[in-house]
């Protein structure tokens, strides 16, 4: 496999993914929404990652693609699922038991923050400029924005819980810098996403029979099974294959602004199929979102000084 070596900028195919990717992570909100009604959320998680692994290593197999077997790799991605998956939704669902959603979805988007740092720290080629910081700084801005301000005034409430949710912030951003090297390995996205998922649900299929003990709760209704369904197919088995694709040519950094664009999609899909209204502070932290996604990027600058 050739290896292709990392942008600081993203190809109009990447930011299509990203696109792609935060519309499915936007439509996992209603798709959990339907799902917690009737089902505790570990049983939600395990059934999420467990049957998004049977469909993966179902393509896997259709493609003729083989999985790894070395002990090292397989290594590898149990510690990718636990930084990825296991860590990060468990802190969240914790933490969003103690505090507001808003301030939560704000505490997520500080990602591409942690981001930025790890990946200067930790890699060659995704040093921090005082162009990307300063996009992401104005990106995190405009998702305050876009959120409320005024769930800000819940800061310093319930401190333990804040600082589960910006650990699983850490831990996604560890995990996108952590992930480069199966591309470098020469392992595809497909089987990287794969190995992933499968390693993810070998850790939290056992957490959900001991907490949760599924085989005593009522059978769910058609809405949350489909609801399921989607949050394994399109919300996990996909999205991470496009996830890995995007990690493996554009880097950490770039990956973690979807959480940036996750509420603008969530927003859209709100109006259109909730009835919710377009606010002015949502156009205006959209505005922001766009003009810290340009800086980062870095193309359009290069450009006018050119």
């Amino acid at each position: 496999m050739t290896l292709i070596p990392q942008r600081t900028s993203m190809t109009a195919s990447e930011w299509l993914m990203i696109l792609t990717l935060s519309i499915i992570w936007g439509g996992a909100f209603f798709c959990s929404e339907v799902a917690v009604r009737e089902l505790p959320f570990f049983t939600i998680v395990a059934c999420r990652v467990g049957l998004a692994a049977i469909i993966l290593f179902a393509i896997t197999r259709l493609r003729g693609i083989k999985m790894p077997t070395s002990p090292a790799i397989w290594g590898a991605f149990f510690l990718m699922g636990l930084l990825n998956n296991a860590i990060p939704f468990s802190l969240i669902v914790w933490g969003q038991s103690h505090i507001a959603s808003g301030l939560a979805s704000i505490l997520n988007a500080t990602t591409p923050l942690f981001s930025v740092i790890v990946a200067h720290f930790f890699t060659q080629d995704e040093r921090i400029t005082p162009a990307r910081l300063g996009g992401v700084v104005v990106g995190f801005l405009g998702v305050t924005l876009m959120i409320g301000g005024d769930v800000l005034d819940q800061i310093g409430v319930d401190i333990a819980a804040q600082l589960g949710c910006l650990g699983a912030a850490l831990s996604y951003s560890i995990a996108g810098v952590f992930g480069r090297r199966f591309w470098r390995m020469g392992i595809s996205p497909l089987a990287t996403a794969t190995g992933q998922i499968t390693a993810a649900s070998c850790m939290l299929i056992p957490i959900a029979l001991v907490i949760n003990q599924p085989w005593t709760l009522p059978v769910p209704s058609m809405g949350a099974i489909l609801s399921v369904l989607g949050l394994a197919a399109l919300c996990t088995a996909l999205a991470y294959i496009l996830y890995f694709r995007v990690l493996a040519t554009a880097g950490a950094t770039n990956l973690m602004l979807v959480t940036f664009l996750v509420p603008v999609t969530a927003i859209f899909l709100g109006i259109l199929f909730l009835g919710e209204t377009l606010e002015i502070r949502h156009i205006a932290g959209m505005v922001m979102i766009g003009l810290g996604l340009v800086a980062i990027d870095g193309r359009l600058l290069k450009k006018q000084k050119g």
